[in-house]
């Protein structure tokens, strides 16, 4: 009884302000419009602080896929807006993104983009939010190049699309039958994922399958112009346009573990990072090593490696050596890393740098059993240098995760990593080493000219994952599949592994 008593005083102390700003919290949480149109108009020309009319406009545009509380939603955000948008009441970037999806739901492109791009003039950090409103409206317009000039503000303002932002662009591009912009989006997908929506794949689809599709590309190029380009990007592309002539032809289809298309035969390639990213890696991992150690013997080390340049596999001792050591007493097993250099050594036919801590060395000079072993490998301790500037194979387990990695940024430190990283175990002290995986799960485009996209889905085997192969009519590829015709799209998975 008394609990409600208290409740009722605490309610009753609530002051008119505090009262409105309850009422409107409830209203927000609850999406409520018609409680909160109700509650503005009640109060008496309520001055409302920046975060009530924040809360207003958010009410407003989450209304907006709702048709019965669309037009009052676009309406009354725009008059508060209107209303309180003065010299005096500055709006920030949530105001800025509300009002610009209502612009866009009004159909108003031209005034969403420019909400958006007056985030600057109240010193304040742009987000992809409040661009996507006037893309989008402008895609779903069919106003292409007004969506184009929306992607190169962006990225203008340091900001990347995503893949809902790509797709729209892609669609607006595939109806305008803009073949190159068609193309520049299949890449531009291409670098940010490892599975495409089933909605992009449909768009995707549509395109393959439209006149426009089959009337494109080079007839007549030079193979060898291809493969380098091909080399250069890292393999798995080489953007240099649609290549071969006629319709193209489109099945689902399984990837083998090797790598082979099980439709049309086409071999997939673990992608690399490409040169100028190589080197820009290379040079980014130097000078963090040169900060780090003041009186560091880098350079040195730099100019061996130049001379020194024959290595295909490079090996992290000290992960090696400590696997499944005991630390507290020192432990490091010289066993395990021989093992590891005879394995890499049968394999290639060559041996692996070893690299070192220089204090790790000499401890394990101290002991003359191993002093022999020891004086064929290099003592030096940038592994990761050495693996980058030689494109090498590096075996470790190490994960690479430390704050160096992170300025890297991790799309690219993950590309690189899934080509180049070996990694290891001793079960009952027999070494394996796990190579790279023989493809990744990226759109890839082949020096033939076809596509193979991979679908987003759950799975637990990579071998029944589905994915999108596109090749031209009469290629050897397509005549693959045409002998598979009387197998559905799904029996071609199925059928991998017989075929």
């Amino acid at each position: 009884m008394n609990n409600h008593h208290n409740t009722r005083r605490k309610k009753q102390k609530l002051t008119p302000e505090a009262q409105f700003r309850s009422t409107l919290d409830h209203c927000s949480k609850t999406k409520n419009l018609s409680a909160a149109i109700s509650l503005y108009e009640s109060s008496a020309s309520p001055a409302l602080t920046l975060n009530n009319l924040n809360s207003f406009l958010y009410i407003c545009s989450e209304s907006l896929s709702d048709p019965e509380t669309r037009e009052p939603a676009i309406d009354f955000g725009f008059k508060l807006f209107h209303h309180h948008n003065s010299e005096n009441f500055k709006p920030n970037e949530a105001t800025l993104t509300a009002v610009a999806r209502l612009a866009a739901a009004k159909g108003d492109g031209e005034y969403a983009f420019e909400l958006a791009k007056s985030v600057k003039n109240y010193a304040v950090a742009p987000k992809l939010r409040t661009f996507v409103p006037a893309l989008i409206c402008f895609c779903g317009a069919g106003a292409a190049d007004k969506a184009y000039e929306v992607e190169e503000y962006v990225k203008s303002v340091g900001l990347h699309l995503d893949e809902p932002e790509l797709a729209a662009l892609l669609k607006v591009s595939v109806d305008a039958g803009k073949e190159n912009k068609v193309y520049e989006y299949l890449h531009k997908l291409r670098g940010i994922l490892r599975g495409v929506d089933e909605s992009t794949v449909e768009i995707v689809e549509s395109w393959f399958r439209g006149k426009k599709a089959a009337d494109v590309g080079l007839v007549s190029f030079d193979p060898d112009r291809i493969k380098e380009a091909i080399i250069r990007n890292g393999g798995g592309w080489h953007g240099l346009g649609w290549l071969g002539e006629g319709q193209w032809v489109l099945c689902r289809s399984n990837i083998a573990s090797d790598g082979r298309c099980c439709a049309c035969g086409e071999q997939l390639v673990c992608v690399d990072i490409d040169r100028a990213e190589t080197e820009k890696f290379a040079q980014s991992v130097a000078s963090l090593a040169m900060e780090r150690e003041l009186q560091s013997n880098f350079k040195e080390f730099q100019d061996w490696l130049g001379q020194h340049s024959e290595y295909e596999t490079v090996v992290d001792g000290a992960n090696v050596g400590l696997y499944q050591q005991n630390f507290a007493e020192g432990g490091f097993s010289i066993a395990q890393l021989d093992a590891v250099v005879k394995e890499v050594h049968s394999k290639s036919k060559k041996l692996p740098l070893v690299i070192l801590h220089k204090k790790r060395v000499r401890s394990l000079l101290e002991d003359a059993s191993k002093r022999e072993l020891i004086d064929e490998w290099m003592d030096q301790e940038y592994w990761l240098y050495a693996a980058v500037k030689l494109k090498c194979l590096l075996v470790t387990n190490d994960e690479m995760r430390d704050h160096i990695f992170e300025l890297l940024g991790s799309n690219f430190f993950f590309r690189w990593k899934e080509r180049h990283q070996v990694r290891y175990t001793f079960m009952k002290g027999n070494l394996k080493l796990i190579m790279p995986p023989s493809y990744s799960l990226v759109i890839q485009e082949s020096e033939k000219g076809s596509w193979h996209v991979p679908i987003a889905r759950e799975v637990s085997d990579g071998s029944l994952r589905n994915w999108l192969c596109v090749t031209r009519s009469g290629s050897h590829e397509a005549e693959n599949i045409s002998n598979k015709n009387h197998l559905t799209n799904e029996e071609y998975g199925n059928g991998c592994n017989n075929s």
